[in-house]
Formats: structure tokens, C-alpha cells, sequence
């Protein structure tokens, strides 16, 4: 009989050497581990251009931003609807597949587009992903409401490393959130993205675990700090953390604390909207159909291996993976040697991102960079979703 503590102790007999042979891998690599192979058991059928969505799977929360009647309520809001995204993002995965799986690594150029129509006059969100960089990868985002006059824009790629006994991901990039005001004016807010620590390797059970801390900076002065805790190895509860939003004047509004995969709690202010369950409904973006889908649209491009991970054959999504790998080689050496480097299509990028290097000064840390870049996305070649 297994044991639940050895190695792969999680995993079914037949996964079990396997894994073993991925966690001494994992020991000895030196570096990033973006190019190790993971064993195809662990794959996801999802690609990475696809996670944004997460950010706007509560339009509702998403739209509502803008309804604050001043920069302190629409602070407050900025700050609910952010932690609300976290469980989306960190723990769907667990939630639909038993355990983290390592998503697909996009290909150059492929993109993402979706929606949430509207309803009860919320207005429609768009959304539109490119993968913009391949080496490094990352992943450009576009995220609007018109109707209720709030947009994300923002990109991410990740950065990781083995240290026993997880895997960290330091996560590169920022996003910036625009807020029209009542008065027409807009707000807009820089949004930091957290450290991730993948736990659970040893027995096959991969979970996300948020570390240090992340901030949302508002161009009115409004500066949310949140420092995740989660799980120890002798105590705590799984997924913690603990905020303060502040004024313009440095006094804290309110101090929010709880678990950003269930209730959160406001000691300060005990009847404010920041107490709150992240255990509430979420909206699935809206996606064409794989066969009216582009050449370039995730789902389109990874259909074949996506369909052999789900239907559990390996070999099948394995051919299938290394196919289309090869074919984006032989596409990026034609490139070079005809001298027509890949063009992005729905961002620009920038060397320099002004609204970070302006809103970054209001906070202080050694592991938060003074000037990023920056991709923008580009109005006129916005796609029909």
C-alpha cells in the first residue's frame, strides 16, 4: 500500500515513477525552470493566454468600480473586486482538475478574445489577450467595460526556480486599472502582481500558495498594501492575508483580513462593504466556437493536444505538442532569414511605462523595480469579438 508522505504518494501507481524522475530534475536545475518538461500527466489543457480572463469573471464587481462617489469608495471597490479575482486565478485549476497543472506555453502571437455581455445594464466587457514575447514569455492583456467606463490593461510573464520543497514564481509585469470618475475625469490604478509558491510537489498534489506582498496605488493618493500569509508548515490557515487601505494622508480606512479564497473581514470597519465572500458566482467568459475561431486563437491552436490531455492520451497530445513546437521553430528561422521579425498585432510596446514610474514612488520595497515597460494596446486594431 502507497503511502500518503512518499513521493508521488498522491498520484496513481502508474504516474508515480514518473513524477519521481520530474522532482529530481527539479533538484538539479540550475536557472528558470519555464523550458523543463513536466511529465504530461501534469498538463493542462489550457494555455496561458487564457488566464486573464480571470481578472473579469465578476463583471458585476468589475463594473462596479466606477459607481463610487468618491476616490475613497472607489478605492474600496478597486480593493474588493482585486481580492475577488485571486480565487480565480490561483485556485480553478485545483478546483477542476484535483491539483495545479502546468498550463501550455503559448506560442508567438497567439491570442484570446472573449466576452461577458451585458447584463441588467452592467455593459459588455471585452477582452482581448496577445502573447507578445515568446523568450522570455508574455502575455499582453486588454480588458474594458465602456459602458461603465473601467479598463485593465496590463501584461505578466513569470519567472521560476526550485526551492526545496516548492517552486517559486516571481510573476514580472503590472497591470493599471482606468476609472472614469463621475465628473469625467478618471483615476487610474497601478496594480502589482504577488509572488506565487507551488506547494504539494513531493506528493503530486501541486497547490498556490501567494507570498510577500502586492499593492494597488491610485492616482487620487489611495494606497492598498496586501501582505499574504498563507499556510506554514506547523500552523496557519491555507490562502491568508492581511491589508490596509490608506488615505492620501497615510491614515488607515480600513484593515482587511481574511482568506482570499473565502471571507475576508474589515476589524476597522466592521459594516463597510469590505466584508465580503470570495465564495460567490463567477461568469466564464464568452468564446467562439473552436471552428469559427482564427488561426491564431488559443483554443483553434491547441485544439489537438488539449483534446488527447482530456481524454487522457498522452502520446496523442504529445505528437500533436511537438508538431506544432517544430513548426513554430521553422517559422521563427524563416523569419530571421528573410529579416521580418514578428509584428505584434493588437500592443506596442513601450520602454517605459510613465504611470508606473509615477505611482510606484508611493510605496517602498527593495523587490519592486523603479520603471517597467510596457505593452499598450492599440484602439484601432481592436478585434470583433
Amino acid at each position: 500500500m502507497a503511502k500518503a508522505d512518499e513521493t508521488g504518494g498522491a498520484l496513481p501507481e502508474t504516474h508515480k515513477a514518473g513524477w519521481g524522475q520530474f522532482i529530481k530534475s527539479l533538484a538539479g536545475w540550475s536557472g528558470d525552470l519555464s523550458s523543463l518538461t513536466a511529465p504530461s500527466f501534469i498538463l493542462s489543457p489550457v494555455s496561458l493566454t487564457e488566464f486573464p480572463a480571470y481578472w473579469a469573471e465578476h463583471p458585476n464587481e468589475f463594473a462596479a468600480i466606477s459607481s463610487g462617489k468618491t476616490p475613497a469608495e472607489r478605492a474600496a471597490l478597486v480593493f474588493k473586486w482585486f481580492i475577488l479575482t485571486l480565487k480565480g486565478q490561483y485556485t480553478t485549476r485545483n478546483e477542476k482538475m484535483g491539483s495545479e497543472k502546468k498550463p501550455l506555453n503559448p506560442i508567438l502571437g497567439e491570442t484570446f478574445l472573449g466576452r461577458w455581455p451585458d447584463q441588467g445594464g452592467r455593459g459588455e466587457t471585452i477582452l482581448v489577450v496577445e502573447q507578445v514575447s515568446h523568450h522570455p514569455p508574455i502575455t499582453a492583456y486588454h480588458i474594458t467595460n465602456p459602458t461603465a467606463g473601467v479598463t485593465l490593461t496590463g501584461h505578466s510573464g513569470q519567472k521560476t526556480s526550485f526551492s526545496a520543497p516548492s517552486i517559486i514564481v516571481k510573476q514580472v509585469g503590472h497591470a493599471t486599472l482606468t476609472v472614469r470618475t463621475p465628473e469625467g475625469g478618471e483615476e487610474k490604478y497601478l496594480i502589482t502582481l504577488p509572488r506565487l509558491r507551488i506547494d504539494g510537489l513531493l506528493l503530486g498534489s501541486p497547490y498556490i500558495e501567494l507570498s510577500d506582498a502586492s499593492y494597488i496605488i491610485g492616482s487620487n493618493g489611495f494606497v492598498s498594501t496586501i501582505d499574504y500569509k498563507g499556510k506554514g508548515w506547523l500552523s496557519g490557515k491555507a490562502h491568508s492575508y492581511k491589508a490596509t487601505l490608506k488615505s492620501p494622508s497615510g491614515e488607515v480606512l480600513h484593515t482587511v483580513e481574511g482568506q482570499w479564497t473565502g471571507v475576508s473581514k474589515d476589524t476597522k470597519s466592521p459594516s463597510s462593504s469590505l466584508n465580503f465572500d470570495a465564495n460567490i458566482p463567477k461568469e466564464e467568459v464568452h468564446v467562439k466556437a473552436v471552428e469559427e475561431q482564427g488561426p491564431t486563437e488559443s483554443r483553434r491552436v491547441w485544439k489537438d493536444v488539449a483534446d488527447g490531455i482530456r481524454a487522457g492520451d498522452y502520446d496523442k497530445a504529445g505528437v500533436a505538442k511537438s508538431k506544432l513546437e517544430n513548426e513554430q521553430r521553422e517559422k521563427r528561422k524563416n523569419e530571421a532569414a528573410a529579416g521580418t521579425p514578428h509584428q505584434l498585432v493588437y500592443f506596442e510596446h513601450h520602454d517605459a511605462d510613465l504611470d508606473y514610474t509615477n505611482l510606484i514612488t508611493a510605496v517602498s520595497s527593495l523587490s519592486i523595480p523603479a520603471t517597467e515597460d510596457k505593452y499598450a494596446f492599440r484602439p484601432e486594431a481592436a478585434p470583433t469579438v
